[in-house]
């Protein structure tokens, strides 16, 4: 496991068991790290954080913080850390960035200039041609393409990136980083990891799963100035990938296509939503190259995510108006700011309040910072 002077192994194991631990998602990791100043110290308050739920809380038991760590080693990856001066700062700056990934091979890769392509499974030959072409000629004028590993679109463009003379790419995948999926990219995945970079999220040995396709997308939107969706349905994935690059500030952008073809449904309704339309690779690195965080597409559904001061949280009773902050809470999912304006409490204390209900399994986050009661607590 690598480290920077400032985490030291033991905290680093710490951390990992922290993010391990029932209920702990990126923003309740960081807020714990934020109010505890270390991971171990967060570890030891969470049973008294959680006393609200019916079970005593146990925090990620280490045997399994071990095993977890010899897989990782094992598939011959490092851990990265999300304030590691390696991590993308790119990713960083969203509000559900991974405080921990696992990767393997080269992670200048992420540094880079990066450009998001994704698309259909089921592609067309044509749009898989246009992936090629233009992950071809983005990598060769030095982007890095970022995109998910997926059959179609998402394939041809790792592979025409590989093949171009300069640039890289950069898969990211819903499994374990040790897990080819699909089954059919176990070649492609292996030379991603050998010769581009290659990112997971997930434990390793964990196999994908439904829920974890979405957290998967964010990271690739998250990683880069732009996503390009090439070829998409209405209902999609990439549709997703694109929301939340668009909830990320970042530019969004589609290839229109026939509307005879459903397959083209999805970029086309993109189009009339916001984002902006591209025909060459050059559209895309006028749009990305000099990128200030003004994105030029409106694209967008959903709120921006609120942005906290964390520090605040250091003087916060970790207990105070759990209880007045659930009575404000529904299944309708609500917005952090309007509960912090309903309830007349400090955002130090709204966020603590949050965090216990979290942990006592309460309490769902959704994007663009918006929460809701998940009806399982007690």
């Amino acid at each position: 496991m690598s480290g920077t002077p400032a985490l030291t192994q033991a905290e680093a194991f710490a951390r990992i068991r922290l993010l391990r631990s029932p209920n702990i998602g990126p923003v309740s990791y960081r807020q714990l790290l934020a109010r505890f100043g270390s991971a171990a110290a967060a570890i030891e308050a969470l049973p008294d954080l959680a006393s609200r739920g019916k079970v005593p809380y146990r925090p990620a038991p280490a045997d399994r913080i071990e095993r977890e760590i010899e897989g990782v080693r094992g598939a011959g990856a490092r851990y990265l850390f999300h304030d590691q001066a390696d991590y993308s700062a790119l990713l960083d700056a969203i509000d559900s960035a991974p405080p921990i990934i696992t990767c393997k091979g080269r992670l200048e890769l992420a540094s880079a200039p990066c450009a998001a392509m994704v698309g259909a499974r089921n592609a067309s030959a044509a749009a898989i041609k246009l992936a090629r072409d233009f992950a071809a000629a983005l990598a060769n004028a030095g982007f890095t393409i970022v995109s998910g590993l997926a059959r179609g679109i998402d394939g041809a463009a790792h592979e025409a990136a590989l093949a171009a003379r300069a640039g890289g790419t950069i898969g990211v995948i819903a499994s374990g980083i040790d897990i080819a999926y699909p089954p059919q990219h176990a070649a492609l995945q292996d030379r991603i990891a050998a010769e581009g970079l290659l990112i997971a999220e997930q434990p390793p040995g964990t196999e994908p799963r439904g829920r974890h396709f979405p957290s998967r997308n964010r990271i690739i939107a998250g990683l880069a100035n732009g996503t390009l969706v090439v070829e998409a349905a209405l209902q999609s994935g990439s549709l997703i990938t694109a929301r939340l690059a668009g909830e990320a500030g970042r530019e969004v952008m589609a290839i229109p296509g026939s509307p005879l073809d459903a397959r083209s449904h999805g970029c086309n309704q993109l189009i009339r939503d916001g984002a902006v339309l591209v025909s060459s690779p050059e559209d895309v690195m006028e749009l990305l190259q000099d990128f200030t965080g003004a994105p030029r597409s409106t694209y967008r559904l959903g709120e921006d995510a609120a942005l906290y001061d964390y520090s605040e949280l250091e003087s916060a009773d970790p207990h105070a108006g759990a209880a007045a902050i659930a009575g404000l809470l529904s299944a309708a999912p609500i917005a952090v700011d309007e509960l912090i304006r309903q309830s007349g409490a400090s955002g130090a204390a709204v966020q603590m309040a949050l965090l216990e209900l979290e942990l006592s399994g309460e309490l769902e986050r959704h994007g663009g910072g918006l929460v809701s009661l998940t009806g399982i607590g007690p």
